[in-house]
């Protein structure tokens, strides 16, 4: 056993390799994951490490490796909305927790707007991170070219919007709405408006796409009038709802394209002196915290958040790896929670 007093307080790659009795290049090699080590040679260095508390050197080792253990995490909303968000909060901590047993870092990024894009995409190109998770990217959006271009690992947070062929993670947004308004159609409601998300966001077209196709498939046709879009946060979801109160008065339940448009929404209602449900029944998509707590509490489409973090790290890292695809995909289904206001 060695007398951890006489040994230097950072000890070195010689140090383990004497201890465990292989050479340096074989410690180097158990230290950097090569399969190329005998199980024997390879349980040796992983007790002289644990026994002299060696931590390797980060920087060395990644001029040996090409990696700096590290990903990326983007966002392209206003820094307002990703820490207000709910469904941003969620998919951050999410995404953190499952890199909290493994060696890996995660690093925040927002963009607001394309200049920050530009410095981001700049960001990754330099290889400061081994890969990137894309979240909330809008129809314009410059960063999955100039990710793509760079060969940058890529998994986007939902289905890309000109369904180009790409890595992506994303929940069943077409079949939440349908069985969203399915439901208020079959509680007996018969003018039944939507407040759709942004429309230069897959997640906005698909939920008012299923809106739609259950209207349709119901004998009823979508009317323009019914129709408000906004942009995921509480305050566009009371607009809109303002909106579509005055021009179709007489509606009778709304489908909300998110929880906090749907609060929103809840809010505008009760300033009008509509009761929630009997004069208007509302379903909003999400599940977020806030559909459980707010007055009455939310029916809402559930997004299985827990199942879509560990995948989008997963394909990421299957292609850090190289056994992954560039392209592979995953669709979580959502599925209805039943609450007061339909």
């Amino acid at each position: 056993m060695t007398d951890m007093s006489t040994r230097p307080a950072s000890p070195t790659l010689d140090e383990v390799a004497v201890l465990a009795g292989v050479s340096r290049a074989t410690v180097s090699r158990v230290i950097n994951d090569s399969p190329r080590v005998s199980p024997e040679a390879r349980q040796a260095v992983q007790a002289a490490v644990a026994e002299l508390r060696y931590v390797p050197n980060r920087m060395a080792r990644s001029l040996v490796t090409r990696r700096t253990d590290t990903i990326a995490l983007v966002l392209n909303e206003p820094n307002t909305q990703v820490f207000s968000d709910p469904f941003f909060a969620s998919i951050v901590r999410g995404v953190s927790a499952t890199l909290a047993d493994t060696d890996l870092n995660l690093v925040l990024l927002t963009a607001q707007d394309e200049r920050e894009q530009q410095k981001v995409g700049r960001y990754a190109r330099q290889g400061h991170v081994d890969g990137v998770i894309l979240m909330s990217v809008h129809s314009e959006d410059p960063l999955p070219d100039i990710l793509a271009e760079a060969g940058v690992p890529l998994v986007l947070c939902g289905r890309p919007f000109d369904d180009r062929e790409v890595a992506y993670v994303d929940a069943d947004n077409r079949g939440g709405a349908v069985t969203a308004t399915e439901h208020l159609l079959g509680i007996g409601r018969r003018r039944v408006a939507t407040v759709t998300g942004p429309l230069d966001m897959i997640a906005g077209v698909d939920r008012y796409a299923g809106y739609c196709a259950a209207l349709i498939e119901a004998g009823h046709e979508p009317r323009p009038e019914l129709m408000a879009e906004g942009d995921f946060t509480e305050a566009g979801g009371q607009r809109a709802m303002d909106e579509l109160l005055t021009r179709v008065p007489d509606l009778d339940a709304v489908f909300v394209a998110s929880d906090p448009m749907a609060v929103g929404a809840l809010r505008a209602l009760r300033a009008a002196g509509r009761r929630v449900p009997e004069d208007v029944a509302v379903v909003g998509f999400d599940d977020a915290a806030v559909a459980e707590t707010c007055d009455p509490p939310l029916t809402t489409v559930a997004q299985p958040l827990a199942d879509m973090t560990p995948l989008l790290t997963e394909l990421l890292l299957r292609q850090i790896d190289g056994v992954g695809g560039p392209a592979e995909s995953r669709v979580v289904r959502t599925h209805l929670v039943h609450r007061a206001t339909a």
